[in-house]
């Protein structure tokens, strides 16, 4: 689970090399060696004679005049501008992919996604099970992939996304993020034991934490994990928050996931359905084996009667379990619109005094790259999941975990997480050790590493903070106000904290972006390293489509600039003088 500090898509460097091995996926690339005889196809195309070169001052039929377009010069410039957004992209190398060993390491296949497939009476996938499902990822070939053996009627999740091309952008299979712990890793324990906490804190609002037992118990129990990956040491300001200087500022919630915004002529105000407190799902094994196999449906959440802005651990879950994938940095972008937030300085339309941003440069343009991104950066997530790492899921390590303390399997797990108080208050809640889950299906059906929702939030936050001055104070803007949930969640009042003069537009756009992927994590679908490597990732997808996008500009623009999430600022991206 290891960064990368230098950009997404050089080699990443594992813990214990004798469990490294290079992932093996089908070979995409054999387009670039036609890519000579496709230029040369193209260049007869464009010098052949077209409609487009008739002279101005041609009239047609009807005595209409001929526009005086600029005809096959137009024409070329278009295809030149494409082919050196490919070549470059071409000449970036592709990284080698190092899985955790844990698919070689444990026949049995105990440290791999296989929900959906048949599995045994403890949660064990069945062999030949799983080798049709690798047969089909191995060879890429679409007819394989109906022919996987199910163990129900829930359909995997769109593996085949992760084999999809794109015409803007590094293509996928020349990215890499990181490598998870194996099963019997300290490091996955330790994450495990925040799971655990993070189920059974959901109903404590962000407001409380570390003033009442349940916080005060995971505060302590977090500091004494040597490989848990959180801000440390852990206070009551911090837990379960992101890794960046942003996320540990002011409330727990982000600004842009509270305040309300103008879609349109429609009023929007945050107000959001959240799910009942106290009730948790798959904590017995029949629910949970039956979520293995595939075999739903599996009912739906109890909704909460009383719309509520967002205050806990259970409202986070309740959003993203049902989001539009970029909708939260959308929503962020109508917030900073309708409040004026500043540009960044080098929009080429800043101080212009016969021209504005709209298709170019403008909010029209600013909302639709949001969404476009969010399609990029899918891709690149499903390539890492269903053909690196195929990552097992926390609540399939739940599963190991109950099956190890009740003496039905014996599985390697480390210590941290079987002696955890985390689990002990688990075991004493629900008289079983299995993870807790926010929804009655618990996870989706496609694997855990990397986090599809972190890497969307990593790509759509660069899109922003590029888009705006990222170092803008919030409380700068005129009539900003820092605001929090109130404890019944029905209004939003005055953040009191010393601390709320120092919020940013770039820290808020990080802290949005932790919320929705911890959120993930809050419900027990994904793992704290699934968000923090997955972000590196989509912030990587984001800054190759800005900088493809710079070949197509006609206004000159020296270049976005905003703080990356590692912390480092980065300059000229999309620049294009």
């Amino acid at each position: 689970m290891n960064q990368d500090k230098n950009g997404v898509g050089c080699v990443m460097e594992a813990g214990d090399s004798s469990t490294q091995q290079t992932a093996e996926f089908p070979d995409r690339r054999k387009f670039l060696l036609q890519a000579g005889a496709a230029a040369t196809v193209a260049a007869g195309v464009l010098a052949a004679p077209s409609v487009a070169s008739a002279q101005s001052g041609d009239t047609d039929s009807l005595g209409g005049v001929q526009h005086p377009g600029l005809g096959n010069r137009r024409v070329r410039e278009s295809f030149e501008n494409r082919v050196n957004a490919a070549s470059r992209e071409a000449l970036v190398p592709v990284p080698r992919q190092i899985t955790n060993g844990d698919e070689r390491n444990f026949p049995n296949y105990i440290g791999n996604f296989s929900k959906g497939l048949v599995h045994n009476s403890i949660g064990e996938v069945s062999s030949s099970s799983y080798q049709s499902f690798l047969a089909a990822l191995n060879s890429g070939n679409p007819s394989l992939f109906e022919h996987i053996q199910m163990g129900g009627n829930t359909p995997l999740v769109n593996p085949q996304a992760g084999l999809a091309f794109d015409l803007e952008g590094c293509d996928s299979h020349q990215l890499a993020i990181g490598t998870p712990p194996s099963v019997a890793s300290r490091a996955i324990a330790d994450a495990a034991v925040e799971d655990y906490w993070m189920a059974l804190c959901r109903d404590v609002n962000f407001t409380q934490y570390g003033n009442e037992p349940l916080t005060q118990a995971a505060i302590a129990e977090l500091n004494t994990l040597p490989q848990f990956h959180g801000p440390k040491p852990v206070t009551p300001q911090n837990l379960f928050r992101g890794f960046t200087a942003g996320d540990v500022l002011g409330p727990y919630a982000s600004q842009f996931i509270l305040k309300p915004f103008l879609f349109g002529a429609l009023p929007v105000t945050q107000l959001m359905t959240t799910y009942a407190p106290g009730v948790d799902y798959m904590a017995d094994q029949a629910s949970w084996l039956a979520a293995q196999n595939g075999q739903g449906p599996f009912g739906s959440n109890q909704a909460d009667p009383n719309l509520q802005f967002m205050r806990n651990g259970r409202g986070l879950a309740a959003y993203v379990h049902v989001d539009v994938l970029f909708e939260a940095y959308f929503n962020a972008c109508l917030v900073l619109i309708d409040v004026g937030a500043p540009l960044d300085p080098n929009n080429p339309y800043v101080g212009s005094r016969t021209q504005t941003g709209f298709g170019t440069f403008g909010a029209p343009h600013l909302k639709a790259l949001v969404a476009e991104v969010s399609q990029r950066a899918l891709k690149a997530a499903w390539y890492q999941k269903w053909f690196v790492h195929r990552h097992l899921r926390p609540e399939a390590f739940g599963g190991l975990v109950h099956m190890t303390k009740t003496h039905q399997a014996n599985y390697p797990l480390h210590s941290d997480v079987m002696h955890s108080q985390a689990l002990s208050r688990i075991f004493a809640q629900h008289g079983t050790y299995f993870m807790p889950h926010a929804f009655p299906e618990g996870c989706p059906q496609h694997p855990s590493y990397g986090q599809g929702h972190a890497t969307v939030a990593g790509a759509c936050a660069t899109i922003v903070k590029a888009w705006f001055n990222d170092l803008t104070q919030l409380t700068s803007i005129p009539g900003f106000e820092v605001v929090q949930a109130s404890e019944d969640g029905l209004s939003l009042v005055p953040y009191q904290g010393s601390d709320g003069d120092q919020l940013t537009v770039g820290g808020e756009m990080n802290k949005l972006a932790a919320n929705i992927g911890l959120g993930r994590a809050h419900a027990a679908v994904h793992w704290r390293y699934d968000y923090a490597d997955s972000l590196p990732l989509g912030e990587a997808v984001a800054i190759s489509m800005l900088n493809d996008m710079a070949h197509n500009w006609n206004e000159p623009f020296a270049g976005f600039s905003f703080t990356k999430f590692d912390g480092t600022r980065i300059t000229g991206v999309g620049k294009n003088t």
